[in-house]
């Protein structure tokens, strides 16, 4: 599933139909693709996993789902959700979830929920977090309510920067801790982000999707189904503590 980072990518390379007018558009989805027909494009924007199309108006949801994927001026043989062809290029969206948003889009989305928005506020996410004492952290870190953006790998990551156990609550945390995931979980998408730009993200992996731990050497574990949101996690149960430990 595309995290935050790699919808930021999409933004900014579509940023390039800002301003144009839609002259074509086509696509299996069962949406009124046509509404968009002779629209021009107010901007290009994110939150968390969402790209968003802005027109006057409204504006085009796109979700990539597990497997989505994008091309400009470019296709592929599958059917496109939507295709949307401007004078300068073509935009295709393939394999994601599209809804339309009535109105201003600040009615719907919160900015300061996105960890990688100029308006994040971490101060939000630890009031929210402190309502859920009893969540896991690797479930904490994957709400989008949240964490906007956060991922899976970025999830593994974290945790594992901080030396915290994926089955931790958050009330256990230390006020520290709790702390340091929150800004961990910004500095590590931005920073996930300038790896994927220059082809080079999994060779900054530590534990995702790793058998050794780069700490302490000893095997990782990995668990298929973690938590209510059951995803793949990977940990050191040497090098992450466990809050609060078990009896």
């Amino acid at each position: 599933m595309p995290e935050g980072p790699s919808i930021v990518i999409l933004r900014e390379e579509a940023a390039t139909f800002r301003g144009k007018t839609v002259r074509e558009v086509s696509g299996n989805s069962k949406l009124d693709l046509a509404r968009m027909r002779g629209r021009n494009v107010v901007a290009l924007r994110s939150w968390g996993k969402h790209f968003l199309i802005e027109f006057r108006g409204f504006s085009l949801r796109a979700h990539l789902l597990l497997f989505g994927s994008y091309l400009i001026d470019a296709e592929k043989e599958a059917t496109p959700r939507v295709s949307l062809r401007f004078d300068n290029g073509t935009l295709n969206l393939y394999a994601c979830s599209l809804k339309y948003i009535e109105g201003p889009l600040g009615e719907t989305y919160d900015w300061r929920g996105d960890v990688m928005a100029p308006e994040w506020d971490p101060k939000l996410a630890r009031a929210k977090l402190k309502k859920q004492p009893d969540a896991l952290v690797c479930d904490a870190l994957l709400d989008q309510d949240v964490f906007a953006g956060v991922g899976n790998i970025i999830k593994n990551e974290v945790l594992f920067r901080i030396r915290v156990h994926p089955a931790s609550t958050v009330g256990a945390l230390p006020p520290r801790l709790l702390g340091r995931m929150i800004e961990e979980a910004r500095t590590y998408s931005f920073q996930f982000l300038d790896w994927k730009k220059q082809y080079v993200l999994r060779q900054h992996w530590q534990v995702h999707n790793k058998s050794l731990c780069p700490n302490c050497g000893g095997k990782l574990t990995r668990v298929q189904h973690m938590g209510v949101r059951r995803r793949r996690t990977f940990f050191c149960v040497r090098c992450q503590p466990l809050y609060p430990p078990s009896v």
